[in-house]
């Protein structure tokens, strides 16, 4: 999708940029932005659907330009009728629905010891899986050989179009080139080009990112999509319009919001997604979110990082002498210096040890928020609703719901 390289005005809260360098509208970008924009709406609708003039109004678009968009999208077989609403006296509106099997992706998780692989439909659903173990010392060749077969595990070749492959592996990790960094404990990984290595296999889009990434993108999309504003939630939807030009005769319409949350990820390593300003924050260099390496215990256990006390070190230290509590306990004090430092609204949990024992640390981390909270209004804490492999599926779907 293309992108304006400049920013227009002050109000810009992290959505596309749709304006070219010299102030003039991008058409191409805007066209899309607005397609995407009528599709998250109509994937969080479900297959109820909406009305064009629900859509109009939510998207701030003119009903021409909707009809416009709708149309665009129903030759391209990504949306259909879903039958029509009851009267109010006048004509029964026709509904519009998203057709969730016109398209596909997959999603995979490269974890230290096992890989699983996803293919989703448009509305996030998994209809095909297939995992097993991993050796990610083995090397990156390695690695690359089993994302290859677990992707055609899941591929069916007769079946839609895939839109690309997400990858979430560990980080540190290079989001924009698409090469992994220097992971703790792998140095054979450093400088690895894994997107386009993967790219040139597979002859398909392919996204790299970390997997607490990913793993916010899932728990994020679907809490954002289980609480979309209704049409007349006028204050709530004031939170989600943001306004721009639009070659259709209206404004442009961000979804997202100022909803926050973070997504904890307790496996292997402990990592943080941040879900800030309607998408995933990942910082200048991609290395937002090492939550695991906030030291805790100055002078305390040495970490694999080299450093001592961190709470990943002390977490899965309390994890292996079988003390779940302790390291629920751990996990809430570093949570709360990241909710006290960024605000949020939600603290997802996941990852295979969340998994084990999902009471005790949603109770342990909600204890510990509660006890240092300054506000009376503190973040719900609550399990994430998807998982790692469900959102790196989730990437691949972006160009087309407009979401990063």
């Amino acid at each position: 999708m293309n992108r304006g390289s400049g920013s227009r005005g002050s109000g810009n809260t992290g959505h596309r940029d749709v304006y070219g360098p010299r102030g003039g509208v991008n058409l191409p970008a805007l066209r899309g932005h607005n397609d995407a924009l009528v599709l998250e709406l109509l994937r969080a609708a479900g297959p109820a659907g909406l009305g064009r003039t629900e859509l109009a109004a939510r998207t701030g678009l003119t009903p021409q330009a909707v009809s416009k968009i709708t149309a665009r999208l129903g030759a391209d077989g990504l949306i259909a009728e879903a039958g029509r609403a009851a009267s109010t006296g006048g004509k029964p509106r026709t509904l519009l629905r998203l057709v969730p099997d016109a398209r596909h992706a997959v999603g995979v998780h490269l974890d230290r010891d096992e890989l699983l692989a996803v293919r989703v439909d448009l509305a996030g659903r998994v209809v095909a899986e297939s995992g097993g173990p991993l050796d990610f010392g083995a090397g990156p060749e390695a690695a690359v050989e089993a994302v290859v077969r677990a992707v055609a595990r899941v591929r069916d070749p007769s079946g839609p179009p895939l839109l690309g492959v997400g990858v979430a592996a560990p980080g540190p990790l290079d989001h924009r080139a698409g090469v992994m960094g220097r992971v703790t404990g792998f140095p054979s990984w450093k400088d690895f080009p894994l997107r386009g290595v993967l790219e040139g296999r597979l002859g398909l889009p392919v996204l790299l990112d970390k997997d607490t990434n990913a793993g916010a993108a899932a728990a994020a999309g679907a809490w954002l999509r289980a609480t979309w504003p209704d049409a007349d939630a006028d204050a709530d939807a004031d939170a989600f319009a943001v306004r721009g030009a639009d070659p259709e005769g209206a404004e442009v319409y961000a979804g997202g919001g100022a909803r926050t949350c973070v997504y904890l990820h307790i496996g292997t390593g402990l990592g943080a997604g941040l879900w800030l300003g309607g998408g995933v924050y990942r910082g200048a260099r991609s290395a937002a979110g090492e939550f695991g390496h906030q030291v805790l215990l100055l002078d305390g256990p040495r970490c694999r990082c080299g450093a001592r006390g961190c709470v990943e070190a002390l977490c899965l230290e309390a994890v292996a002498r079988g003390d779940v509590p302790e390291a629920a306990r751990i996990v809430g004090e570093a949570a709360a210096n990241l909710v006290a430092l960024l605000d949020v609204d939600r603290v997802l949990l996941g990852g295979r040890v969340v998994a084990a024992a999902p009471d005790v640390f949603v109770a342990g981390v909600g204890a510990v928020l509660a006890a240092r909270a300054l506000d009376p209004a503190r973040p719900v804490v609550a399990l994430a609703g998807a998982g790692v492999a469900e959102g790196a599926a989730e990437m691949a779907l972006t160009p087309l719901f407009g979401r990063g």
